[in-house]
């Protein structure tokens, strides 16, 4: 996973033209929440990938064109799924509320 930056994740030498991205940042009450997973699952509902967030609440994936869900899991929380879709050249920006 990237560094996060002020306002988000950097795109500093990924060439968005040629990926599909879905990133964004876990919050509870407004602030940020590290130390959460999020997990990828396809339109099946098959898991494909998980990841923790940064210390700032923010994750990232590359995935391919298509409908996915984003399983969210959290301290002193009920798990959370967003749906989203992901298109090459185009990023999925979601704020997942826990």
């Amino acid at each position: 996973m990237c560094g996060a930056t002020a306002g988000g994740l950097s795109l500093d030498g990924v060439n968005v033209a040629k990926e599909a991205i879905i990133q964004g940042q876990v919050l509870r009450d407004g602030e940020p929440v590290g130390n959460a997973y999020v997990r990828l699952l396809d339109a099946t509902g098959e898991f494909t990938a998980e990841v923790p967030t940064s210390a700032t609440g923010h994750f990232r994936f590359f995935a391919h064109d298509g409908e996915w869900t984003l399983r969210t899991l959290a301290p002193k929380a009920n798990p959370v799924d967003r749906a989203v879709r992901a298109r090459v050249g185009s990023i999925a920006e979601v704020a997942i509320l826990v």
